[in-house]
């Protein structure tokens, strides 16, 4: 049990290692990060025992789970609210992913007049339809352009300048999905780790003692193949969303990464 401990421990130190990073550069310190860490295992120790039954866990079950005292328990019971956006719910995101899926079909595409006529498909049509007439096309196209991902060309028409949507103008977004694709990535090697259920794809290759040229050659390598695949699953992911009216019950992310750094000793 204590080899178990301490390997879980080692493995989370990993993981963390960068987060810390992220944290200490954006200038959080050990009070933020604790308390943090405390709702995150109380939300978490609530979740497991849900999952064994217990539809709304006592105080004293949550205490023995998370180690935490009775008293902290009750002082946390309330979730905190999340200040960054949803981003897979953004009305911004789903639009860019209709246009980029259209564009990448028809390249004309990528330059669209803003206003609906008779003349053909418009940046009010793609926004209309993706976002269900939820939000008026002019503001997804005022934070389209806020966050750098589309450009005007007149005052008629925008063309389309980003090849995915990765706001980084924008650094509530630019976190948001930080947090969003490290979730599920970490929650897919979880899973996996805990025999949670059947494995997710979850892979990566490494290699050390390479010239700085030879990274930024597989670099580009990994951009081209991704953005060919990229448009592959935005068509079937569309077609799958349509086949289910958008109710269906489970969610799918895909992603993928590379990491350029120092051999280890040098860097983590």
């Amino acid at each position: 049990m204590q080899d178990r401990l301490s390997w879980a421990q080692a493995a989370c130190a990993r993981v963390m290692r960068p987060l810390v990073r992220l944290a200490l550069g954006m200038g959080l310190k050990h009070p933020h990060l604790e308390s943090m860490l405390r709702d995150l295992l109380l939300e978490e120790a609530t979740r497991l025992w849900q999952r064994q039954g217990v539809a709304a866990p006592n105080i004293s079950q949550l205490a023995v789970t998370t180690g935490l005292n009775r008293k902290d328990v009750t002082a946390r019971v309330r979730r905190p609210a999340d200040p960054l956006p949803h981003t897979e719910l953004s009305a911004a995101a789903k639009t860019f992913t209709r246009w980029f899926q259209l564009a990448s079909q028809d390249p004309a595409l990528q330059r669209l007049p803003v206003a609906a006529s008779e003349q053909g498909l418009s940046f009010e049509d793609v926004a209309r339809e993706a976002s269900r007439g939820d939000v008026h096309h002019r503001a997804v196209l005022d934070e389209l352009m806020r966050l750098g991902m589309v450009t005007r060309v007149d005052a008629a028409q925008v063309e389309l300048t980003a090849e995915g949507f990765v706001p980084t103008a924008d650094l509530q977004t630019t976190l948001a999905f930080l947090g969003d694709n490290l979730r599920d990535h970490a929650g897919a090697a979880v899973s996996n780790a805990l025999g949670e259920g059947p494995l997710m794809l979850e892979r990566a290759v490494f290699a050390e003692g390479l010239s700085e040229e030879d990274c930024e050659a597989l670099h580009r390598l990994m951009r081209q193949r991704w953005t060919a695949l990229h448009r592959e699953l935005v068509g079937e992911l569309t077609e799958s969303v349509t086949r289910s009216g958008g109710q269906g019950p489970r969610r799918v992310r895909v992603g993928v990464y590379v990491f350029l750094g120092d051999r280890e000793g040098t860097q983590e």
